[in-house]
């Protein structure tokens, strides 16, 4: 399990690049074709745009998990019923699909909110919290920190990185964190 300065590295990193992607768009091009790393569900985004839709909805979700963890509660995605590959290509399209209705202006600034928010709670956090074991509702987690690295890794990926894999930047991020 990584420490919770290297998940909190990792995801501003790693968000950090899909900003980068986005500024360095040619202004209103957001929506416009753009191939994105095909990975295991990324096949359902078609441009810049649907990437912040579907990497944000993550986020989000994952800041929930946080929050009822916290709470001692479970969060609806730990549950066996939600954690089936079917399932998550479902969420995964219909987020991005919801994405494609709220202007990319507004899409980013929630973007940028989330991503605040989520290093900010984790950076709340600490090394006592993150190594203890509080009442899980998952059996993949033996603390919290396992349980943020569990629910905000990829499948089969290394830790943390989500918009990197889909940017096809994940060799050149994993070469910096060695």
């Amino acid at each position: 399990m990584l420490t919770i300065d290297e998940a909190a590295r990792r995801i501003d990193r790693d968000r950090g690049l899909l900003d980068t992607a986005v500024q360095d768009a040619p202004p209103g091009s957001l929506t416009a074709e753009y191939q994105v790393t095909g990975g295991p569900l990324g096949d359902f985004c078609e441009s810049l745009h649907d990437l912040v839709a579907h990497v944000l909805m993550w986020d989000e979700i994952n800041l929930a998990v946080l929050s009822e963890t916290r709470a001692a509660r479970a969060h609806w995605s730990l549950d066996a019923r939600w954690e089936r590959p079917e399932i998550g290509r479902m969420l995964n399209r219909a987020g991005v699909a919801a994405g494609r209705e709220v202007p990319s202006d507004l899409l980013l600034h929630r973007f940028a909110s989330v991503r605040t928010a989520l290093l900010d709670e984790l950076n709340a956090l600490t090394d006592e919290q993150w190594s203890g074991s509080p009442e899980l509702a998952h059996e993949a987690a033996g603390s919290l920190g396992g349980l943020m690295q569990y629910v905000m890794t990829v499948p089969n990926q290394q830790p943390y990185w989500h918009a990197a894999i889909h940017l096809g930047q994940l060799a050149s991020v994993a070469e910096e964190s060695g």
